[in-house]
């Protein structure tokens, strides 16, 4: 993808971006094996029982730069990802964090939800996702997307992870890179296989608090993780 300003476009239309082959195989499977011995297949959750049971979020997260591993820099330091980025967030953006997200096999994946409160349009987060293996109906996890609500407001309330007409599915290969507004709605389908292993480098515009994405929208709740409580019950 060499249009940036066109990748940009169709970014702010649809509120997602969907690139496949961005990323080449043997740095997709460095980054897997790294991040995979990391986890281990059975690592403990961190969030509370109460999260999970609210949410239907069933993730492991991890922060390799917060430690000090830099081993993922041949993504973070991409030429072309940061290009699109800058393109899309034009007044400029810098680095939030990186995450890589483990799911379990038998997990429920990720219900609806927007990464950030959307009231303010101009405070939100750049997801910016990098898949280091196949997703595919076998594996389950599937990633599902809404498009264009990054222009539509608040998640409406609901049953945490039901289909909602006019949502996409899509099974990202191995080297795909998706970029998705944290307004967006958005979820993830229940893992099949052994393991689900996504990485995303979120980025901000400039200006963005860091704290951007503490409170998450799901459809029954806002939840807040620096203090694992939640600050609002939706029904």
């Amino acid at each position: 993808m060499e249009n940036y300003q066109q990748a940009a476009e169709q970014f702010w239309k649809d509120g997602y971006l969907i690139l496949e082959n961005f990323f080449p195989g043997d740095v997709m499977d460095e980054a897997n094996e790294m991040i995979l011995q990391h986890f281990g297949l059975d690592p403990k959750w961190e969030h509370t029982d109460e999260f999970i049971s609210k949410s239907a979020v069933e993730v492991v997260p991890w922060f390799p730069y917060r430690e000090g591993n830099t081993k993922l820099d041949t993504i973070d330091k991409n030429h072309g990802m940061n290009a699109i980025t800058s393109a899309i967030l034009k007044d400029g953006w810098e680095n939030l964090y990186c995450m890589a997200m483990f799911s379990k096999q038998g997990s429920k994946g990720q219900a609806w939800h927007q990464d950030c409160p959307p009231e303010n349009k101009l405070k939100y987060n750049l997801n910016r996702l990098v898949y280091t293996h196949d997703i595919n109906e076998a594996t389950g996890g599937e990633i599902i997307i809404y498009p264009e609500t990054h222009k539509a407001g608040e998640l409406p309330a609901g049953v945490p992870d039901a289909d909602i007409d006019g949502q996409m599915m899509y099974a990202p290969k191995k080297g795909t890179m998706i970029f998705l507004h944290g307004h967006c709605w958005h979820r993830v389908k229940p893992v099949k296989s052994v393991y689900r292993i996504s990485t995303n480098f979120r980025a901000v515009p400039l200006g963005v608090p860091e704290d951007i994405t503490d409170i998450c929208v799901y459809r029954n709740m806002r939840y807040k993780f620096s203090t694992s409580e939640m600050v609002e019950t939706r029904v």
